[in-house]
């Protein structure tokens, strides 16, 4: 397996796969409210056989180059995720999502590990666009596509239906060439 370190702070980025269901389960677990807010992922992963399906998704995705999902890692703790939700490089589209846990809130590790799987996306991949979506109301979660330079595309009024509430989506992205020159 393979670390990509975050920064001085021995933060890492590494490949979360199927035999880390239960460390994910326990992840989920100590941030479930926090997590729940704006994600459904406390509702899908609620077990250990649950947690193993998920992670199993993506490593069927990662096999079929569709998607991958990380985990950060502080402490050798799991604090947080990092995904590509969904990748057609035919197309060259990509869309990056993430979630912390409440304990590592207020470090950068979101933006830092985005960082790296959008440079994975681009440079490896040949991604052109690389998309970020996030609730209105999710101010965390956009404030990190600004600090990734991203650019805001439109809203999708009530377009997420999520625990009987409809939300608005804001849809954010960053195109190769300017990913590539605001890394010069």
């Amino acid at each position: 397996m393979y670390a990509i370190s975050l920064g001085d702070d021995g933060a890492q980025l590494r490949p979360l796969e199927p035999w880390h269901a239960e460390e994910f389960l326990a992840h989920v677990d100590r941030g479930r409210e926090f997590i729940g807010r704006y994600l459904p992922l406390p509702d899908i992963v609620t077990d250990v056989e649950s947690s193993r399906a998920y992670l199993q998704s993506y490593a069927e995705k990662a096999a079929a180059d569709t998607g991958r999902i990380h985990g950060i890692w502080t402490d050798d703790k799991l604090v947080g995720v990092v995904l590509i939700r969904k990748m057609d490089v035919g197309q060259g589209v990509a869309e990056v999502g993430c979630w912390l846990e409440p304990s590592a809130v207020g470090q950068g590790l979101v933006t830092r590990a985005a960082r790296a799987i959008i440079d994975w996306a681009v440079e490896q991949r040949g991604v052109h666009r690389v998309e970020w979506q996030a609730a209105t109301a999710n101010e965390s979660s956009i404030a990190v596509a600004r600090r990734l330079g991203m650019t805001k595309d439109g809203v999708l009024r009530e377009s997420f239906l999520y625990r009987g509430k409809r939300y608005d989506m804001e849809m954010w992205s960053v195109l190769a060439p300017q990913w590539r020159a605001a890394a010069s």
